[in-house]
């Protein structure tokens, strides 16, 4: 019959129209607005248009988006004072440092010193561990995305058996980290796993996440099975997923297209971190 595709599109608009609320409620309650602080060092195309769309759909949820451009040539003593001004400012509750950055600039260094309270990517080390204990964070946005996706279509996580195929620290791991909280049975497979085939058709939610065009062949899948693709690979015949969907789609229950899967939600999560941030800040702030 094939399977029913998750339309990430829709999911995000839901979960930015409820950001949009909870900004309502934070200018409300205190009188502030979130103010969202992005930081972009060099020209890169791609980043610009990612840093520009976060931008616009932060004012739209009805944020202040303050934006800090750098030239490529910028030393890391210059973004590292950037950063540790706009951790000092009580008007910026998120901070958003754009990677990749140019070579001259140690990135996970950057990263490492903002704020984690102001962390809304979810990145820094304070915010890995909480995740890691089970303790309350602000969380990578794409495995908060896929987990939102999950949730909006009633997958039922509780003793299911999902196979993570991908480590990194921006998705696999705190993927894994977020599954289990969930109480799902989690392998984390990667570059070096024996028999990764076998391993994926065990999964009923089967998550890749390795940054290879196509990796995942309908023959790795179970029939039936949830199948989510974070991969966006550029090819030679366009953008990519690290699934081969039009072959999986056949056999799973549910799968998510690239693009228009798992790519809304990173935006829209990042959204409602820089709210939830926003909240807490200045909930701390106000007597009691």
């Amino acid at each position: 019959m094939g399977a029913r595709i998750i339309d990430g599109r829709a999911v995000a608009a839901e979960v930015r129209e409820r950001v949009r609320r909870q900004v309502q409620e934070v200018v409300e309650r205190h009188g502030v607005r979130p103010g969202l602080a992005t930081v972009l060092v060099g020209e890169d195309p791609a980043s610009q248009i990612y840093v520009r769309n976060k931008r616009r759909l932060s004012e739209e949820a009805g944020m202040v988006s303050i934006h800090h451009d750098l030239p490529a040539e910028a030393t890391q003593a210059e973004v590292e004072e950037l950063i540790r001004s706009l951790n000092a400012d009580e008007s910026v509750h998120g901070i958003l440092l754009q990677l990749p950055v140019p070579p001259q600039i140690d990135g996970d260094a950057m990263t490492r010193l903002i704020d984690p309270a102001k962390d809304v990517d979810g990145l820094t080390p304070l915010n890995a561990g909480l995740l890691l204990q089970g303790l309350d964070g602000l969380v990578s946005c794409t495995p908060a995305g896929v987990m939102e996706l999950l949730r909006a279509h009633d997958v039922e996580l509780e003793g299911a058996e999902a196979v993570v195929v991908g480590r990194s620290k921006l998705v696999g791991k705190p993927l894994a980290a977020l599954l289990l909280a969930a109480n799902a049975t989690v392998t984390q497979a990667h570059s070096r796993t024996r028999d990764l085939a076998e391993v994926c058709r065990r999964a009923d939610v089967l998550i890749a996440a390795v940054g290879v065009p196509r990796l995942v062949t309908a023959e790795m899948v179970r029939p039936g099975a949830v199948v989510i693709d974070v991969g966006v690979n550029r090819t030679a015949d366009g953008l990519a997923g690290d699934v081969d969907f039009e072959a999986v789609k056949e056999k799973a229950s549910l799968i998510t297209p690239v693009p228009g899967g798992v790519g809304p939600m990173t935006i829209a999560m990042l959204l409602q971190n820089a709210a939830t941030a926003a909240e807490r800040q200045l909930a701390a702030r106000s007597p009691r």
